[in-house]
């Protein structure tokens, strides 16, 4: 066991090293505090801000809410419906196309962060993926990894696009966010008993055909598409590094569909006048924050367990009950 873990852990230091390649981590924290910089800077000056929409101080806290929890495993979906429920902002449930837009908004920001950080991967699977279709075959590690994540990637789409009305219509609110942070969490400290057994180059189509489709249920808010991903990750044996940047390496082709979509639409469409400003500041935080919490994720799990994320998951859904069983805030939102 000694031994597998020791060989778990210089591939992990592989990985780690080809990621850093083109940046130190001290470049990271240093683009990271720009971007935040500017975020504050624009929010400070109000810039594009209407009154009686979305304020650019709500922007940026809610980008700072979807970079920290998007790449950690604790529901960014919920997070983003929570906040707004603690704080009684109402603009974003009042006004749904535009919520929904400013999500995908978001979630660009953190796209941005996973491509920043992993840009040297990104390439060598992209390179990787078309020489494996070329070829017809599986040849290389690299291969099987780029084909393992459009694999798993095509599950959680076809299910996105046509359950998102559904999905939207019948969850998000608080009392069932509770209960799904619990209920996986859960399973997330459960899952991470397992042994190490399995580094990303050993990641197996069969392996990655499963945690695709379980990147499905994370379309419910509460879950997490980190979460989920690396719970089923976990469970089928990847080492918890392994398990964390296959998780972060599935977010840029499904959020990327998303984006191109929700853009393509605007572009149809055009947003109210008051919607650059929030938009931009949120998307600035959201891809500051998320490069420093990847950074972190990464480090922590190297040497850790997912242990604390599953409590605090179990922590917030307990007090979002006594928040509702309290008469504080409603159970709906």
């Amino acid at each position: 066991m000694t031994d597998q873990l020791a060989r778990l852990d210089d591939e992990a230091t592989a990985d780690e090293q080809r990621s850093l390649s083109v940046r130190s981590r001290g470049v990271v924290y240093v683009v990271a505090g720009a971007l935040f910089g500017l975020a504050l800077l624009l929010a400070a000056l109000r810039v594009g801000e209407r009154p009686g929409r979305l304020s650019d101080w709500q922007a940026l806290v809610l980008g700072m809410t979807q970079g920290f929890s998007e790449l950690l495993p604790i529901s960014s979906s919920g997070h983003l419906i929570l906040v707004p429920w603690v704080a009684d902002w109402r603009y974003l449930e009042r006004h749904t196309d535009f919520n929904k837009t400013f999500d995908v908004a978001l979630h660009l920001g953190t796209l941005i962060s996973v491509v920043v950080y992993f840009w040297n991967d990104l390439v060598g699977y992209v390179k990787a993926f078309f020489a494996a279709v070329g070829a017809r075959a599986i040849r290389t590690d690299d291969e099987r990894i780029a084909v393992g994540i459009a694999i798993a990637t095509i599950p959680a789409a076809v299910a996105g696009a046509l359950g998102e009305s559904a999905i939207e219509s019948r969850l998000g609110q608080p009392w069932q966010i509770a209960i799904l942070l619990a209920v996986f969490g859960s399973l997330l400290w459960i899952a991470d008993q397992t042994a190490q057994r399995v580094p990303l180059r050993e990641l197996g189509l069969g392996r990655a055909i499963l945690i695709g489709v379980s990147q499905i249920l994370a379309l419910m808010p509460g879950v997490s598409r980190s979460g989920i991903t690396i719970t089923t990750g976990r469970f089928s044996g990847l080492s918890r590094d392994a398990a964390a940047r296959f998780s972060f390496l599935l977010l840029v082709p499904i959020v990327l569909g998303a984006v191109l979509y929700k853009g393509a639409k605007v572009a149809i469409h055009p947003l109210p006048a008051g919607s650059t400003g929030p938009f931009v500041v949120g998307t600035i935080a959201a891809a500051a924050i998320g490069l420093v919490a990847i950074d972190l994720l990464l480090g922590y799990v190297r040497n850790h367990s997912y242990a604390p994320f599953a409590i605090y998951r179990i922590v917030l859904a307990i007090l979002i009950a006594v928040a509702i069983l309290s008469g504080w805030r409603a159970s709906t939102f």
